[in-house]
């Protein structure tokens, strides 16, 4: 069974005086991170530590189920480690809260709500009186590129359309960290590196610091100014990189980024782990089916 001591924290979120001038200058700070379920029998995380970097974008890559999304949804306060310490600011996380804003895969706008409506919901749910919500839904519609189409349903919008509302949904709400669980990953490739393009313009204006789960190692790396490669299952920390062949620069075209010398050394070292991983969970599956037939 989980620790009981670590399952359900008694508070669910900061309170107003912990501003992050007053606390830890750490974004985000793991310190022996383990996430078990069923009765400690299946370890979806191992003993994972990193602190993160302000106004920095951080990727997290590895092979399927190697506990990514795990470790963006304890970050997010949406689930809870089993043990170790896990900390916003230096104030550990209780639950979802206001600093953290997250967009998901799966697209999540109200079915009956247009695109402005969806984009206040949030500030909506805040209080904000409903001419300043809109009035700040819509700088955020034209952020996203979506000004024209405010009044749009979601049935009327194309996939990369909804996941712009999204986008702009969670940044009106003004988050000190931006949590992304693969947000392109059902877009066709066009759709994608364009709304890759845009999240990098975007990063840039706001200067968010931003989590990203994905397993496009071309997004990550056009993403990413650092990047913590997950093993197979259990996911531990295999790899951390800094993105030096960037020279801390993002740039606003793939293709710019694609010719710099390093882009294509640091593509194969990821593709190479990632294979490395991937090999090393299926000789485990062998192995086992052998076993169980002798």
């Amino acid at each position: 069974m989980e620790d009981p001591k670590m399952a359900l924290p008694s508070d669910s979120a900061q309170s107003p005086d912990d501003s992050p001038s007053n606390l830890d200058s750490a974004p985000v700070r793991a310190q022996n991170i383990t996430k078990q379920y069923t009765g400690g029998t299946f370890t979806a995380v191992d003993d994972v530590s990193f602190e993160l970097n302000e106004n920095q974008i951080t990727c997290f890559v590895g092979p399927s189920g190697c506990g990514k999304t795990v470790t963006l949804r304890l970050i997010a306060g949406l689930e809870y480690p089993t043990y170790g310490t896990l900390t916003v600011y230096g104030k550990q996380i209780m639950g979802p809260g206001p600093d953290r804003g997250m967009i998901f895969q799966a697209y999540t706008s109200f079915p009956w709500l247009n695109a402005l409506d969806n984009v206040a919901y949030g500030l909506k749910i805040m209080g904000v009186p409903k001419a300043q919500r809109e009035e700040k839904a819509r700088k955020f519609l034209k952020l996203v590129h979506l000004e024209k189409f405010e009044n749009y349903i979601p049935r009327d919008m194309s996939g990369g359309m909804k996941q712009r509302v999204a986008i702009a949904r969670t940044l009106a709400q003004n988050p000190e960290l931006l949590l992304m669980d693969e947000p392109f990953g059902a877009l066709d490739a066009q759709v994608r590196w364009e709304m890759q393009e845009m999240m990098i313009e975007i990063i840039e204006r706001d200067k968010k610091t931003v989590v990203t789960v994905t397993h496009d190692i071309g997004e990550a790396i056009y993403l990413a100014d650092r990047i913590l490669f997950f093993t197979r299952q259990p996911g531990k920390i295999k790899a951390d990189i800094e993105l030096k062949f960037k020279e801390g620069k993002r740039f606003a075209r793939k293709e710019d980024l694609i010719c710099q010398p390093g882009y294509a050394e640091l593509e194969a070292r990821l593709f190479a782990m990632m294979r490395e991983e991937i090999h090393g969970r299926q000789n485990e599956e062998s192995a086992v089916c052998v076993a169980d037939l002798e």
